[in-house]
């Protein structure tokens, strides 16, 4: 194993943000909205003045935006770079970069290069999720082996983490809508930059921000998740079933697929963990998806500290209708001139795989941002000690809502030199689209697989 890097003068205290025990901090809440963002991030900006104060976000979408489903409109479509990290100039920024970031540009330094913008804290959530948020600083705790919590209302379960399974909770459980529909393509783009797109229509209800008191969380579903695969013709008309439980030592995750050739539901015990993921040709793993999901029961978590990181925001550009997928998807990696990143603090949490558990990850570090604690950059080791596979998810702000969550995760696979694209969607005729009716769970039942999946 690597040992941990060292941290650097951008890391802050872990004491000047966390509360001491891992159980709820009755007056912790008074915190949120004073010092603290209503999420937990660090109100003011930095002393350099390079990050700014967070003055509540992006809550009202641009002028011309069409609503929910249709392509987001860029909010800041007038700024330029500041400046352009490349392999030349890496020595000057390295101490914001993380170490799966500086092997990008080890491994193509002659065309990877990370163009920086204004930092622009965009980070926002509405008022009700504020309240519950507030409230689970005092009442949510922790189950004894960290595989769950209770006492959380639909919000961030732990805005004043106090170990690293904590914070990596409050990405597992982040608010992306209550019920949201997508039409979007996958790709594993090879050496030579070819792909062929898989198209699916995806399905999320969210249970544990349901307002309605029959979804609670205490009946032990996260969400459910339903992806329907539209094309190409050899995988058209295969289904994924997920009812994602909290506690997954206590009860798994269930799953199903419905295979369109043989007409048969089956179920699929097996995706989890290290599965490979057959669309993403194995370049990611179940819980590689969304960046991590899932139990985080093989892995001991350690809350290293915060740090000043160069991260992909604001990324509009990457769902603009003008944007074609051959424009986008290059070998190695995503077409630079279409990328946006901006320096943010972000909370390290680093997972040590224990002793007498398997995965193909012995190690791996999560990069979260502070304002919206969805995963930015995910470096994972290999049984070597080696860094294998770097993951990035290229953030926005979905304003309609709004909340913040990627428009585009991206897996590389150092080792292959090859890397895998979700949530494409510039070439679809609609977008994310939070807008529809609430279904209810009976319609993410099994029996629903054989209906849905018709070619």
């Amino acid at each position: 194993m690597l040992n941990s890097m060292k941290l650097s003068g951008a890391f802050v205290l872990l004491s000047l943000f966390m509360s001491p025990a891992l159980a709820a901090d009755p007056a912790g809440g008074t915190k949120l909205g004073t010092s603290l963002t209503p999420l937990g991030a660090q109100q003011a900006g930095n002393a350099a003045g390079t990050i700014p104060a967070w003055t509540g976000g992006l809550v009202t979408p641009p002028a011309g935006y069409a609503g929910s489903g249709h392509h987001h409109i860029d909010p800041y479509p007038a700024d330029k770079p500041l400046f352009t990290i490349t392999a030349a100039n890496l020595a000057r920024y390295r101490q914001h970069l993380s170490p799966g970031q500086v092997a990008m540009f080890e491994a193509y330094p002659e065309t990877f290069r990370m163009p920086v913008y204004t930092t622009r804290r965009s980070g926002a959530a509405p008022q009700w999720l504020y309240d519950n948020t507030r409230h689970n600083a005092a009442n949510a705790v922790l189950s004894p082996d960290g595989n769950g919590f209770s006492g959380a209302q639909g919000g961030i379960p732990f805005p004043l983490p106090s170990s690293g399974v904590e914070a990596l909770w409050n990405h597992i459980a982040r608010y992306r809508g209550i019920y949201v529909e997508r039409r979007s393509a996958e790709v594993a783009v090879q050496r030579n930059g070819s792909y062929v797109p898989i198209v699916s229509r995806q399905q999320g209800l969210f249970r544990f921000y349901d307002p309605q008191p029959a979804a609670d969380s205490a009946d032990n579903i996260l969400f459910y998740y339903m992806n329907q695969i539209r094309s190409p013709a050899r995988l058209a008309g295969g289904v994924v079933l997920v009812h994602e439980t909290l506690d997954q030592v206590r009860e798994p995750r269930q799953a199903w697929a419905y295979n369109a050739g043989q007409r048969r539901v089956r179920r699929a015990p097996t995706l989890a963990y290290d599965t490979p993921i057959g669309t993403a040709d194995g370049l990611r793993t179940a819980d590689d998806t969304d960046l991590f999901n899932g139990s985080p029961d093989r892995y001991d978590w350690q809350l290293v500290g915060k740090q000043e990181l160069y991260i992909p925001y604001n990324n509009y550009r990457l769902g603009q209708p003008s944007v074609k997928y051959a424009d986008l998807l290059k070998p190695g990696h995503l077409n630079p001139d279409l990328l946006r990143y901006e320096l943010h603090r972000v909370w390290v949490v680093e997972g040590t795989l224990k002793k007498g558990q398997r995965h193909l990850y012995a190690k791996r570090r999560l990069y979260l941002d502070e304002d919206s604690w969805q995963a930015a950059v995910v470096d994972q080791y290999d049984g070597r000690g080696e860094l294998w596979r770097v993951s990035m998810g290229y953030l926005k702000n979905f304003y309609e809502l709004p909340t913040t969550w990627s428009a585009l995760d991206v897996f590389h696979d150092l080792q292959a030199r090859r890397y895998s694209v979700q949530g494409l969607d510039s070439e679809e005729a609609s977008t994310v689209d939070f807008s529809r009716p609430i279904p209810s769970a009976a319609e993410f039942g099994p029996a629903a697989l054989r209906r849905l999946g018709t070619r």
